[in-house]
């Protein structure tokens, strides 16, 4: 158990990464290996870390991961889920999303993967304050603006 000197004691960041890495797949190699070696960071932690939190994902989804590095060589970690846009892509089937939003509609999808998406990231450490109707609202605004249409029943 921590005491209250430790609890007290701040370590001195060395920096903050933002990297977006496929689920499961972690090496030791680009972009992870470059990013991670030139602060010295332990490499081999990393990838069994992240590997064993993300096994639970399909292969080559893009997870966002915040690393926090600090000035002993220690880190922390969070994984997000991955974005809104990633999946609204793939509930759509498309590769890219319209070129003229508002004009064009490039696909459809159900009210029903629209919820499908918030339950997902709701999970996310980030929007666990967020209700379910706030998600569902901020997910139809980001499928409007990339010509994705959300109807009731198709």
């Amino acid at each position: 158990m921590a005491t209250l000197k430790d609890a007290a004691v701040i370590k001195p960041i060395l920096v903050t990464l933002r990297l977006r890495v496929p689920a499961g797949a972690a090496r030791p190699g680009p972009p992870v290996g470059p990013a991670l070696a030139f602060y010295r960071l332990n490499l081999m932690a990393f990838c069994k870390d992240f590997n064993a939190r993300t096994q639970k994902y399909k292969a080559d989804t893009p997870m966002q991961v915040t690393l926090t590095a600090y000035k002993d060589r220690t880190f922390e970690f969070v994984v997000k889920s991955p974005s809104v846009s990633w999946f609204l892509k793939k509930a759509a089937g498309i590769e890219t999303a319209s070129g003229l939003p508002g004009h064009s509609v490039v696909s459809s999808l159900r009210l029903r993967h629209v919820y499908q998406i918030a339950k997902q990231k709701q999970s996310d450490p980030f929007c666990k304050h967020l209700s379910i109707e706030a998600l569902c609202k901020s997910i139809i605004g980001t499928a409007k603006s990339m010509g994705i249409e959300i109807v009731k029943d198709l």
